[in-house]
């Protein structure tokens, strides 16, 4: 924790009077040709790093050797340099020298996992003098390689690892040193990143629902986006990115749609959780819904967005059907929706509040198994009102009105109506 500075008790008139001694010190020192490190232009080292061109078509397994050139712009030699490499998840590395130490960095935050070099090299490097490593580092492609990113950087101080790295692992092969070059370029700045862009492809593809229920109950939709590679994917900062549009079947009302998810028309916009999708990865987009009424031939669908993908050349998979087969006929106001008791109430509730439990909103398909003519449309109206706020609860009604004539009596017994409600 950076500690807090310390309070000042210094009077306004002492501070000014100290400002104007310093000044006129520092006045007398230029006057007499004697001026300190802190009034003087210090001289520093300025590292550089040579431009990097951009690397194409690039085969997954196999490995190729990347020049870099570092240089000193500044006026004073620089004792010792640290060169860092830095590459995205479908890249790895060749032989590592003893001179170098590698770690990984996992993904966090919006972060992609990285795999990283850092060579350090002590011996010094002179003003205007151009260098390279006597033996380039080989760089791997690996078999989910498609759009990668590489950055080499260089440094004066050895560079502190990220707090989520992994301990360093020194290097094994021999170590290499810088030697002069003749032909370098010098560069500009101190990191230069490139893209390394490899011959491979990756299927988006889309899977659908096949769902059940009874009318007046909530389901639990639930629909996947993936990349089964081989390739991972990475979109390059300010490139689109996928999208995902989900629209549910006819005869059902969304009571929780996914986080990830926005209305558009009758249909949702869904897109994803990151820039890059790895191999394998992807999305599933959990839905709560209410079946609203029996619609024959009632269909949803799963689309993939229509921007370019030309790393992925299958387009049958980018579609795909949800299925609603609804049992019991007619609307939520008929009798058989309110024919579960407690039971689908609670269950129906549970589904609509969005936990992570799909189970739990499956579950209110059991609770109908129950049906009753008597009081359907008392809970058609009950149940129509909490759909549309949310909540996928019906409400029951247990007991009815029982009447006996005892001879001789004329006694009736009622037997009093009771409600019951979930909270919403």
């Amino acid at each position: 924790m950076p500690t807090p500075p310390r309070t000042s008790r210094t009077s306004r008139n002492t501070r000014a009077a100290v400002t104007a001694v310093a000044a006129l010190s520092g006045a007398g020192l230029i006057a007499l040709g004697t001026v300190p490190a802190a009034f003087a232009d210090e001289t520093e080292p300025a590292l550089v790093i040579g431009d990097i061109a951009p690397v194409d078509g690039v085969k997954p397994g196999s490995s190729f050797d990347q020049p870099v050139t570092v240089a000193n712009k500044g006026t004073k030699a620089a004792d010792k340099v640290w060169v860092y490499y830095s590459v995205t998840r479908g890249l790895g590395y060749g032989a590592i020298p003893s001179n170098c130490q590698a770690h990984q960095v996992p993904s966090y935050d919006e972060m992609t996992e990285k795999s990283n070099v850092v060579c350090e090299f002590d011996q010094k490097v002179e003003p205007g003098v151009v260098y390279a490593p006597e033996k380039a580092l080989a760089i791997k492609a690996l078999d989910r390689a498609l759009h990668d990113d590489l950055r080499v950087s260089v440094g004066g101080t050895d560079p502190e690892l990220d707090e989520n790295a992994t301990p360093p692992v020194a290097g094994t092969a021999p170590a290499v040193k810088l030697v002069e070059r003749q032909d370098g370029d010098e560069g500009t700045e101190s990191a230069v990143d490139v893209t390394v862009t490899s011959v491979n492809t990756a299927d988006y593809r889309v899977t659908g629902d096949e769902l059940a229920g009874r009318v007046g109950e909530t389901v639990t939709l639930k629909v996947k986006f993936t990349n089964a590679g081989p390739g991972w994917v990475l979109t390059k900062e300010g490139d689109p990115l996928v999208g995902v549009l989900i629209t549910p079947p006819a005869g059902t009302s969304v009571v929780k749609p996914h986080g990830f998810c926005e209305p558009k028309g009758k249909a949702y916009d869904c897109g994803t959780s990151q820039r890059w999708v790895n191999e394998g990865g992807g999305e599933t987009y959990t839905f709560k819904l209410r079946i609203d009424k029996q619609v024959a031939g009632a269909k949803g669908s799963v689309v993939l967005s229509d921007e370019p993908r030309p790393f992925d050349p299958d387009k049958a998979n980018d579609k795909a059907t949800i299925t609603l087969d609804v049992t019991g006929g007619g609307t939520s106001g008929s009798g058989g929706s309110t024919g579960g008791g407690s039971t689908s109430g609670s269950g129906g509730s549970t589904g609509g509040s969005g936990d992570s439990g799909g189970s739990d909103g499956g579950s209110s398909s059991t609770g109908g198994s129950g049906s009753s003519s008597a009081g359907g449309n008392e809970s058609s109206t009950a149940g129509g009102d909490l759909a549309s706020t949310g909540s996928s609860s019906t409400l029951p009604i247990a007991g009815a009105a029982a009447a006996a004539v005892v001879a001789g009596t004329g006694i009736i017994f009622v037997v009093r109506r009771r409600r019951e409600q979930n909270p919403g």
